[in-house]
């Protein structure tokens, strides 16, 4: 993607985690690797639903600022962790959206096989250990689930996930934000799930591969 069209992306993707309250204040961030050694990232302390080009950095792979004149956030170590981790990746959204929030602070994955949408592109969704926010600690829970997971939920705090592109990236935040929904509705209101059986997991799971969806876990059947 070139500079223009991730800046562009940027932008458009604050947007939306912002009208769907996937963010508040100055949460969450947003990252594009438009080069081999070169990532635009949203900066620290700007509303993601009011950010600016001129408001966004670039740095390197290790975190070197090398245009910008804001500072990025320090959990862009997050991930810059994510590309080191798996070149594939192109793009890291991070949110704190309500209900996964809620089951990243239970210590409960999105695991149940009860959406045949969600066992394809997601399969299931771990909870990495808690880390405290900034520290070296965090790149390092998330780094074992980059070649096998489409995202993570971080253990009292929110949801990150990555993809080669970064509207799959945020997409798949609104997926995990939809299946923890409805994961929460039938398992603790409505008390009844119907779940997927293993036959039906695994014709599900066969699917992928066609879909271009390299990663994404196992439900539990």
């Amino acid at each position: 993607m070139s500079e223009k069209k991730a800046k562009k992306a940027i932008l458009d993707i604050g947007q939306r985690m912002y009208v769907r309250n996937f963010v508040a204040a100055n949460d969450g961030n947003i990252s594009i690797r438009t080069g081999e050694n070169e990532v635009w990232a949203t900066p620290t302390g700007v509303s993601k639903g009011f950010m600016k080009k001129k408001m966004l950095v670039k740095v390197d792979l290790e975190g070197n600022v090398l245009e910008g004149t804001k500072k990025p956030s320090s959990e862009l170590k997050m991930h810059l962790r994510a590309y080191q981790e798996n070149p594939e990746l192109l793009s890291v959204c991070h949110a704190h959206p309500p209900i996964c929030t809620c089951f990243a602070i239970a210590g409960i994955p999105l695991d149940v096989p009860v959406l045949a949408e969600a066992v394809i592109t997601l399969g299931d969704v771990p909870v990495a250990p808690y880390a405290e926010l900034g520290s070296k600690e965090v790149p390092e829970v998330i780094a074992p689930y980059c070649h096998t997971h489409n995202g993570v939920l971080l253990a009292n705090h929110g949801a990150v996930t990555w993809a080669e592109d970064p509207y799959s990236a945020y997409y798949r935040l609104e997926s995990m934000e939809y299946y923890a929904n409805i994961l929460m509705i039938t398992g603790k209101i409505l008390k009844e799930q119907n779940t997927l059986t293993e036959e039906q997991v695994e014709r599900l799971l066969a699917m992928r591969e066609k879909f271009g969806i390299k990663r994404g876990g196992r439900p539990r059947a």
